[in-house]
């Protein structure tokens, strides 16, 4: 399985800036690309404020199902305090576990719903499998910034933010390590920022099966 870590400080940081007079909130709109300049979609973005304390999103409740000897979605983020469901809706039974540091658990074999949802309250990457079918593999982002989101199929990702200093972050299944964690980046005057976040290096190679919604790079 792959290391889960933020990587944006593998990043290479251009920067556009549209001068306009603006309001108190401007867009900042963000492109992620793979080392070689392909548009890199599903990566993970978090923005947290550094000129002023940010109030962190509001928990949800989220579902990850089991269809096909799969987990869908393969991969979620949400705010810490928030709850998932694993249902299991596929034709045979599943034994799903965690070792990730952020949340250890594990849910015996089942099918069904049996169990109540489990509760992510520390922030980090967790890592989720299968005991019965090794292939099986997903991803629980859980975060403390209040702003997130995933690229779409463009690599393209939007937020309205408030003026001031932000640190964005990006993280992808198969990016690299990076030592660092993050770019420090401006929102002025300007009602729309733009700027593409390229990764320093290669994308690890994809399992055989080819079955995540992040192999197809």
């Amino acid at each position: 399985m792959f290391h889960s870590r933020c990587i944006a400080g593998a990043l290479v940081l251009f920067g556009g800036f549209l001068k306009a007079a603006g309001a108190l909130a401007a867009t900042l709109s963000v492109a992620v690309q793979t080392s070689d300049g392909r548009p890199l979609g599903g990566a993970v973005l978090t923005v947290h404020a550094l000129n002023a304390p940010g109030r962190p999103a509001v928990p949800v409740n989220a579902i990850m199902d089991q269809v096909d000897r799969a987990f869908i979605p393969d991969l979620l983020v949400i705010p810490a305090g928030s709850t998932v469901e694993f249902p299991n809706s596929d034709s045979v039974n599943h034994q799903i576990y965690s070792f990730s540091a952020a949340k250890k658990f594990q849910l015996p074999l089942y099918r069904g719903k049996r169990y109540p949802p489990v509760r992510f309250d520390q922030v980090g990457f967790v890592t989720l499998g299968c005991n019965i079918h090794d292939s099986m593999l997903a991803y629980v982002v859980v975060t403390d910034a209040p702003y997130f989101g995933r690229t779409d199929s463009r690599g393209s990702w939007s937020v309205e933010l408030p003026r001031g200093t932000y640190r964005v972050t990006v993280w992808h299944p198969r990016a690299r390590e990076s030592a660092q964690s993050g770019r420090e980046m401006t929102i002025g005057d300007a009602d729309r920022t733009s700027v593409t976040l390229r990764l320093a290096q290669p994308l690890q190679p994809a399992p055989l099966d080819g079955r995540h919604s992040w192999d197809a790079y």
